[in-house]
């Protein structure tokens, strides 16, 4: 059965960098409302000191997306598929998934569509909610004929926009090599400051600025479900050939010969360099929307929030550097947001669509995948319009509710889950010969394990100090 199966060799050396691609639209789609508007704000109360939250979160989220593409490359199916073959009855695990993302999809699409309207709105003057809308339909345009090649080339595009208006800011406000190692090594926990006490919408409790944005520095649970199906869409290893919506063939992984592992674990090296550029990339715009905060407005004692975020970085920028100053932060700030709103549509769709597939069997049967993907774009449009742009909730009251549940209860779950399917299911799937090649490495499974460990911590004990 193997001999029907064709997986080409890897590149290797340096012509591995001409086929990342996942990694450009997993961190443009993680870097945005987190990035954008808790960093900047949290630099602003903070200052630079509390750098280790979002870099050390984002390296262990990394370990999860690293976990969840190398099972991905070694069966061709993505993380959902993983968890509907967990140990015990019933799919009790896709269940919590489909029912924890429905609520936040629900949600979050609005949230990050209505912060993308504010800033766009203070690089044209058109109403946010107008601009709300245009970017919403723009992403859902972008997404709607469910091809990854046409999402990689604009989120590739939206990467570059993004680092060169950070980096803008980064060079004008660097504090020095000494201060970043400090901030991201002391590990300190910096106090509130007493002119941020005297605003109403700050805690004295640092960690309620913290954990936000340790929950949402690359992207809560979905991201790293979606960084499976990027993965599958660049058609690495085992996910060669195939289409969206189908679980593995586990005949041909229990007849994968020696040598077509061989090849898959060339794949799995591709993907560890692909996460890390998308790990490169998410530290370095993180840290520079934090060192933004830091240096423009925690001077000026000012902590954005809601919609004064957008207007009050525009008015101070184009005072310290002049308009194209203030303009390239904006453009960073409003791409980076409507990357994550494109990622966010052809993410969340795919990942319920999935989930509905293995809980509800009779409902694949009764729709074609691409008819599902599109009812489910529909959904979510459909819901966020109405609980974000109808009531009108805040942009940051949203973010932070979601940081908090996708990125922080949610992470641990799923950094034991990944260490259940890499350790338990993958081996039933493959070979003994094809495990023994392509069985994950230990420290894969050690930077799973810490990260269980850390975010489990924090569940535990720091979202009820």
């Amino acid at each position: 059965m193997d001999s029907n199966v064709t997986v080409n060799p890897a590149p290797r050396g340096i012509a591995v960098l001409a086929v990342i691609g996942p990694a450009f639209v997993w961190c443009a789609e993680y870097i945005g409302s987190g990035e954008v508007i808790l960093a900047t704000r949290m630099g602003a109360i903070l200052g630079y000191t509390a750098l280790w939250a979002p870099v050390f979160g984002i390296i262990l989220k990394t370990f999860i997306g690293m976990g969840g593409a190398h099972y991905t490359v070694c069966t061709g199916e993505g993380m959902i598929d993983m968890f509907g073959r967990m140990p015990g009855k019933g799919n009790w695990v896709v269940w919590i998934v489909l029912v924890g993302q429905f609520c936040a999809g629900a949600i979050s699409i609005g949230g990050v569509a209505s912060a993308a309207g504010i800033f766009a709105h203070s690089i044209i003057p058109l109403k946010p909610f107008i601009w709300g809308w245009i970017i919403t339909l723009f992403a859902i345009a972008v997404v709607w004929s469910g091809k990854f090649d046409i999402i990689k080339y604009i989120m590739s595009m939206f990467v570059f926009i993004i680092i060169c208006g950070v980096l803008y800011i980064a060079v004008r406000t660097f504090p020095g090599a000494g201060e970043i190692a400090h901030g991201i090594f002391a590990l300190e926990i910096p106090d509130v400051p007493e002119w941020a006490l005297a605003l109403d919408n700050v805690s004295p409790n640092p960690w309620n600025e913290i954990l936000p944005l340790i929950g949402w520095a690359a992207g809560g649970f979905a991201s790293q479900v979606w960084y499976t199906y990027w993965i599958m869409g660049a058609g690495y290893g085992m996910a060669q050939g195939r289409s969206y919506g189908q679980p593995c063939d586990t005949g041909i992984l229990r007849n994968m010969s020696e040598q077509t592992a061989r090849n898959v674990k060339g794949w799995c090296r591709v993907v560890y360099v692909d996460a890390m550029v998308a790990m490169i990339i998410g530290v370095s715009v993180t840290c520079g929307f934090m060192l933004a905060g830091s240096g423009v407005l925690r001077p000026l004692e000012i902590a954005p929030e809601g919609p004064t975020v957008a207007f009050e970085l525009s008015t101070v920028f184009s005072s310290l550097w002049g308009k194209g100053g203030s303009l390239l932060f904006m453009l960073a700030g409003c791409t980076a947001l409507t990357s994550t709103l494109i990622g966010q549509f052809a993410g969340w769709p795919r990942l319920i669509a999935d989930s509905f597939r293995i809980c509800i069997p009779k409902f694949n049967q009764t729709f074609a995948w691409k008819t599902q993907f599109r009812l489910f774009i529909l959904l979510f449009f459909i819901t966020n319009v109405f609980i974000v742009f109808s009531l009108g909730i805040k942009p940051v009251f949203i973010l932070k509710i979601g940081a908090v549940f996708e990125g922080l209860l949610l992470t641990p779950f799923q950094a034991v889950a990944l260490m259940i399917g890499l350790l338990w299911v993958l081996p039933r799937l493959l070979s003994k010969a094809a495990w023994n090649i392509l069985k994950p490495s230990w420290i894969l499974i050690f930077g799973l394990a810490v990260a269980a460990v850390v975010f489990g911590y924090f569940c535990m004990f720091m979202l009820g100090a």
